[in-house]
């Protein structure tokens, strides 16, 4: 997607990709999806040093435990998203319009701050 978006984008623009805090910390329930979470990881932030060149920004936003229909039908069942929202600091799981001002901020002239680490991360 990044490559058809590539001859559209000019300086300022953003692209903000999606991870979870899943690809940083592991999950032994969701190893695949561990997996493709770092794998974003680390596109993010060599994309990011890439274009950076171009003063194009790519960040990432990566999220502990969204309440999404996803979410209880993951392998975890509705003991595991009790599980997983009581690891929270909040003690449960976030709702996806809580997400929204984080991509709104990556993407405004708000977020143009040239950030060592491209992420938002929440746990």
């Amino acid at each position: 997607m990044v490559q058809a978006a590539l001859p559209h984008l000019h300086e300022g623009d953003s692209i903000i990709n999606t991870g979870s805090i899943v690809g940083k910390k592991g999950q032994p329930k969701l190893v695949d999806y561990a997996s493709t979470k770092g794998a974003i990881h680390a596109f993010t932030l060599s994309l990011a040093t890439q274009l950076g060149e171009r003063k194009i920004r790519v960040n990432a936003v990566l999220p502990g435990p969204i309440y999404t229909p996803f979410l209880p039908g993951a392998g975890m069942g509705p003991e595991g998203v009790v599980e997983a929202a009581n690891k929270t600091i909040l003690q449960r799981p976030g709702q996806p319009d809580e997400l929204a001002p984080a991509y709104v901020l990556l993407a405004s002239n708000d977020g143009s701050m040239d950030h060592t680490l491209p992420a938002v991360c929440w746990t």
